[in-house]
């Protein structure tokens, strides 16, 4: 009896051990994101939200969420998607660091297929992966001046915008709007765009020595 209790407990322990392994980035990024609780009354901002698949996840529990993508052809299929959800509003711009028109550089084969290749885009020339004679005209909004304007706390705010999170890190913070946020899961690019490294590492050094432990930089 103790032998079959034993390797019973052996067999367990191997079936967990393979599910950990198992689990993708992704799915880890996920329960990270769902591990905050959100529910009517909160608010919560999706920047770079593409066709929705992080949005509905903030939204499921009925929060408000604003999600801001600014290439037409993920945001044809983000409002598509929520189209009749009264708590999601989505916006057809992207944000930044001041607002008005730019550029918005399209993945080298977004002529291959728009949609797919649609998380690509980005409002940096300098990305390796777009092509700087292949963009689009988009509005980009200032998100301090949003957040400012939304007049509450902001329970949750996701930064996965292709290269300008840096900028718009260290503006939250030089304005301490970075505190109205209870928190701020960003999906740094360094890896992909040799021209952030440095300002990457500079901000990890500030947000540790400000003791800023709700921005968490490694979500994903």
């Amino acid at each position: 009896m103790l032998c079959r209790l034993a390797n019973l407990a052996r067999h367990l322990r191997r079936m967990a051990g393979s599910r950990l392994r198992r689990t993708t980035p992704g799915e880890r990024a996920r329960r990270r994101l769902m591990s905050v609780q959100l529910g009517p009354g909160d608010v919560a901002v999706d920047c770079g939200a593409n066709v929705g698949d992080v949005t509905a996840l903030l939204a499921r529990g009925g929060a408000t969420v604003h999600a801001f993508e600014p290439n037409p052809v993920a945001f044809a299929e983000l409002e598509r998607r929520f189209e009749g959800v009264g708590h999601v509003r989505c916006h057809r711009q992207a944000v930044a660091v001041g607002a008005g028109p730019r550029r918005l550089f399209l993945h080298e084969r977004a002529e291959e297929d728009g949609l797919r290749w649609s998380t690509g885009s980005s409002l940096l020339s300098a990305k390796p992966n777009v092509r700087q004679e292949s963009f689009v005209k988009v509005e980009t909004v200032d998100l301090c001046d949003f957040l400012r304007g939304l007049g509450v706390q902001v329970r949750l705010l996701k930064l996965d915008v292709e290269g300008a999170e840096v900028e718009l890190l260290d503006r939250l913070l030089d304005t301490g709007l970075v505190h109205s946020i209870d928190h701020i899961f960003v999906e740094t690019h360094e890896e992909k765009i040799p021209e952030l490294r440095v300002g990457t590492r500079a901000l990890r050094v500030r947000l540790r020595h400000l003791g800023l432990s709700h921005v968490n930089l490694d979500w994903l």
